[in-house]
């Protein structure tokens, strides 16, 4: 964002929340870890443990419970950003985006980290 500041570039940035794409299809998901995780040497698994492939996908199916379906949100951020006389340089979107990620930022590491 600073980098084009001296081009008369000007970048918001907008950060989504959690929300329902083809991204975070969890199906897709735990598809693409189970094929990453088949081509990792047999080390690299031992190190890992077949617990950790298992316990990050049930994080995910925990995690997909609260998607946002309503991509208006960050749509709608876009345009505000897009067509306002004067942008903000931030846009968080989602309820999680600005509840939860946007003050986890303000915390010191090792608290954000902790929690």
């Amino acid at each position: 964002r600073l980098e084009m500041r001296s081009f008369g570039v000007k970048v918001c940035v907008i950060e989504p929340g959690y929300f329902k794409t083809m991204i975070t299809n969890v199906e897709n998901l735990e598809k693409n870890f189970h094929v990453s995780w088949e081509k990792l040497p047999e080390e690299i698994k031992a190190s890992y443990g077949e617990n950790y492939l298992r316990d990050f996908v049930a994080l995910l199916k925990v995690l997909q419970k609260g998607y946002n379906t309503d991509l208006s949100l960050v749509t709608n951020c876009m345009e505000h950003a897009l067509t306002s006389l004067h942008p903000r340089t931030r846009y968080s979107a989602g309820w999680d985006a600005k509840l939860l990620y946007l003050p986890l930022s303000y915390l010191p590491s090792a608290l954000s980290d902790a929690l």
